[in-house]
This record gives structure tokens, C-alpha cells and sequence, in this order.
């Protein structure tokens, strides 16, 4: 079994903001792989899928963002998955808007999801997917602009990203994490994208 977790906030208040690109990619994989309805476990709605008969578990934790690990340790603990069996999906201020950045490790890079995930796991060493939101720029606060909406310019782009990722967590599936970084590692995003800091609403 595998398990991939899209980080972000539950509610309609939260829909389509920069901090909610690891839900998108959940809804997405949900619909490309014929998933079955969401349902609440774990603190967390849960759906399954499989992808050449492996069994694919869809978790998007409702415990909000800074609790993220709470559902998601109790997801791996039910399942007595493995670290390596676990990926997770999240925004990252510190990429350009719609670079997709695919890692079998490393550190929280200030985000409070991947933070509470290490806490509640007590290891760094599982698979991340990083969404790039673009830099809020020095004069808006990074809290409120990860709670901000795109631009209707950008969402194009994001959209790119978010089904890049998606691709992404089958091939991580289907033929493990070095290929997974070998085909889908978009760092820069798209050369037309918007530039860095560009993207704080006006």
C-alpha cells in the first residue's frame, strides 16, 4: 500500500488557496484514478484507488495545516506503512510559481505541514512533492499570503503544476522515487509563468 497525503485546510474559507495545491492534487489523482467516495478517517478525508494493482491510499487532513501530522500518523500506524510507502503533496513559497520540485527527503523548509508530519513521524526520510506559490514579496506577510487566492493569471500555470504532481505520484507508484525526481523535477516552473513575487494579489 501506498499512502499520499495533500496538505491543506478543509472548508469552502480555504478553496483555492496557495496554501491548499497538495488538496488540488488529491482531487486530481481522485478522478484520474477512479477513487472511491471521501470519507472521514484518521481526521482526515480518506479515499482509495489502485494503480496497477497497487492499493493507493488519497488522505487530505482536516486537521488544518500546522496539524497536519496528527492524521497522518495515524493513518501510518493503521496501515503499519512504511516510511517509504509515504508522500507527501505541498505548496513552497521558496519555488517559483508552478515549479514542481520532487524530493525522497530532506527538511521542512519552514512549512508547518511538513513540520508537524516530521514531529508526529520523528523522521524527515519519506517523499515530498513541493508545489511552487512564488515569494509574497517584502511587503506582505507570508502567513497571509499563503491564505491568499492566485491571480486569475496564474492559475493556469498551477494548474500545469498541480496535474504535473499528480503524474508525478503515479510514476512514484508505479516505478518508484529516482524515477519519479528523473521525469517530473520542474524546479523553475514554466518559462512563461509569472515571475517570483509576482503573484500577491492587486
Amino acid at each position: 500500500m501506498k499512502i499520499v497525503v495533500g496538505i491543506g485546510n478543509p472548508g469552502k474559507r480555504y478553496a483555492g488557496t496557495r496554501h491548499n495545491v497538495g488538496y488540488r492534487v488529491i482531487e486530481k489523482l481522485a478522478e484520474t484514478l477512479d477513487a472511491t467516495g471521501a470519507r472521514e478517517r484518521f481526521g482526515a478525508l480518506v479515499q482509495e484507488a489502485l494503480a496497477d494493482g497497487e492499493k493507493i491510499l488519497l488522505v487530505r487532513p482536516l486537521t488544518y495545516v500546522n496539524l497536519s501530522g496528527t492524521a497522518v500518523r495515524r493513518a501510518v500506524d493503521w496501515f503499519r506503512c512504511r516510511v517509504d510507502d509515504l508522500i507527501v503533496i505541498c505548496d513552497d513559497m521558496n519555488l517559483p510559481l508552478a515549479g514542481v520540485r520532487v524530493r525522497r527527503s530532506g527538511g521542512t523548509g519552514g512549512h508547518n505541514g511538513l513540520q508537524s508530519i516530521v514531529d508526529h513521524l520523528g523522521t524527515t526520510e519519506f517523499s515530498r512533492i513541493r508545489i511552487g506559490i512564488g515569494s509574497p514579496g517584502p511587503h506582505i506577510d507570508g502567513a497571509e499570503y499563503v491564505l491568499g487566492k492566485f491571480r486569475e493569471d496564474s492559475e493556469p500555470f498551477i494548474a500545469q503544476a498541480c496535474d504535473e504532481a499528480a503524474r508525478a505520484v503515479i510514476t512514484w507508484v508505479r516505478q518508484g522515487i529516482d524515477e519519479c525526481m528523473n521525469a517530473h523535477n520542474r524546479p523553475l516552473g514554466p518559462d512563461d509563468a509569472p515571475e517570483p513575487g509576482d503573484d500577491s494579489e492587486r
